[in-house]
């Protein structure tokens, strides 16, 4: 079964939704509600299959010359695949196009993230993320993520 990775639209807003409070309610994604994900689709990409939303991705200016990969996610069955690095690639594309050379994320899949050119790094190099989402999230100050970054040559 192949995959494509393509822009969102309002119309995967519903399963864009539906993934990321599955991954919310394990505690390993912020949620997004309907709303924010209407306000914010533009960020997305999606990964489908079938005619389904198999996989989504956003990226999130966070500075002049930062963004983050956020809301990376993979439906059961399809992990394993390949499907998460495609949309890491098309993220990274975008930042390229857009001319922001770091791209960063916080993670519990580090290894996934090294496998795809990222670097662990001190989360406290990124005071635009802690001032943006971290003053927002219940682990604010005991945060487990890991921080990663890929400097765009």
């Amino acid at each position: 079964m192949s995959a494509v990775c393509r822009k969102a639209t309002l119309e995967d807003v519903e399963p864009l939704y539906q993934m990321i409070q599955g991954y919310a309610e394990r505690g390993i994604m912020l949620p997004r509600s309907r709303k924010v994900l209407e306000r914010q689709i533009h960020e997305f990409v999606v990964a489908e299959s079938q005619g389904h939303v198999i996989g989504c991705g956003s990226l999130c200016q966070l500075g002049s010359d930062l963004v983050e990969i956020r809301s990376l996610g993979i439906s059961e069955g399809h992990k394993g695949q390949g499907i998460g690095s495609m949309l890491v690639d098309r993220l990274i594309e975008e930042a390229r196009e857009r001319e922001l050379p770091k791209v960063m994320a916080l993670t519990y899949e580090v290894s996934f993230f090294l496998k795809n050119g990222f670097s662990i790094v001190d989360k406290e190099i990124f005071p635009e993320k802690v001032w943006t989402d971290c003053i927002h999230c219940s682990k604010q100050h005991a945060c487990d993520e890991i921080a990663v970054l890929k400097v765009l040559n």
